[in-house]
């Protein structure tokens, strides 16, 4: 049995990891233990408990700023990776912990195995910090596991080795089918839906979330009969201005945060979606959801060459006029819901636990036979 080190710290490293967790705990070669960094506090915990999960190793956060996390995270994990043996790091996506559970390993020559590898906008302002830090985790990663063609060729042209890269699909997806199924989810939404909004990225803070909060006034105000949920960041930099320009429309809903069983269940009952957030991009497909982008680029293109979504800008005017072509246009509407989804099949960690074990087995007879 080889030991796997799965480090994870947020909420949506929980949700695309913990399907893979699964996978390798029953796969019959691997023994998985799940190291959480501590990043996301009570969120990360309700998650765990979702996919039920207990971790095997738990940090202490060190501070409430995230460059005291980095420093105290940096620190205990290097103790983590001497105190055993380990024969693959785990990270996934673009989080501060991804990066830090990455370069940990990198220091200790244990390959590292980074899930969701490939996503680029080539900006590093959008979306920051990630950009950078998933640029900065191709460098020092061993196995990059592409959910798509065109992640996988962005690492090619970076000159990643090919025999180092796979087409998995999206573990997003697999985690929806897991919980759709263990948790018996289905539409319960009469008619056409809401209308679901989210919008919390650090880059449309300002002037570009008063502008997406003053269209969804517009749209609920043109149209009455539609239910508007908002599940509302707890940042103040959020909750205020759209509390301030959203809080007196009586179609209006604005409630905490979700936690994942209750975004799944607002996907499956939404009309369409409006959203900045790179995760309910690969989630809406799944449920035949249209969504429109609050951003003026993504990370995630297949989405909008799919047909799936469409990038709306942030923009009041521009944001107002794809809803309401869509709302006018049930053609147009049909397309995109029926569109599929680009990012995956529910099978990419069975691709995953297959590469590994060739890449990982292969190595272990290597050594042994030297």
């Amino acid at each position: 049995m080889l030991d796997i080190l799965i480090v994870c710290g947020t909420r949506p490293e929980i949700i695309k990891l913990a399907p893979l967790y699964h996978s390798l705990n029953a796969c019959g070669w691997a023994h998985p233990s799940w190291l959480h960094t501590g990043q996301h506090g009570e969120m990360a915990r309700q998650m765990l408990d979702c996919f039920d999960i207990s971790p095997d190793i738990v940090l202490d956060r060190g501070g409430d700023g995230l460059a005291e996390f980095s420093v105290r995270c940096r620190s205990l994990l290097d103790g983590v990776m001497t105190n055993a043996s380990w024969s693959l790091v785990v990270v996934q996506g673009d989080t501060e912990s991804t990066f830090l559970g990455a370069l940990t390993g990198f220091y200790h020559r244990v390959p590292v195995a980074h899930v969701e590898a490939g996503l680029r906008t080539y900006d590093l302002d959008r979306p920051f910090p990630e950009e950078g830090l998933r640029q900065m985790v191709s460098r020092i990663t061993r196995f990059h596991l592409a959910p798509t063609d065109r992640a996988a060729s962005a690492l090619s042209v970076e000159a990643i080795p090919e025999d180092r890269i796979v087409v998995t699909g999206n573990t997003v997806i697999d985690a929806q089918h897991w919980t759709t199924q263990r948790h018996r989810l289905s539409r319960r939404a009469q008619g056409k839906g809401h209308l679901l909004v989210t919008s919390h990225r650090r880059e449309n803070w300002g002037a570009d979330l008063r502008e997406i909060c003053y269209a969804v006034a517009d749209i609920a105000t043109h149209h009455p009969e539609l239910e508007v949920l908002f599940p509302v960041h707890l940042n103040p930099v959020v909750s205020k201005p759209v509390h301030a320009i959203l809080g007196g429309l009586g179609n209006v809903r604005l409630t905490p945060p979700f936690d994942y069983l209750e975004m799944q269940q607002a996907l499956m009952d939404a009309w369409l979606v409006l959203t900045d957030s790179g995760g309910l991009q690969e989630e809406a497909p799944t449920f035949g959801v249209p969504l429109l982008v609050l951003r003026t680029e993504t990370e995630r293109p297949e989405a909008i060459e799919a047909g799936c979504a469409r990038l709306a800008g942030t923009r009041r005017a521009s944001i107002v006029s794809q809803v309401e072509r869509l709302w006018d246009d049930p053609v147009a509407y049909e397309a995109m819901a029926h569109a599929g989804n680009p990012f995956g099949d529910g099978h990419a960690c069975d691709r995953i636990v297959d590469f590994l074990h060739d890449a990982l087995i292969g190595d272990e007879r290597q050594r042994k036979a030297v």
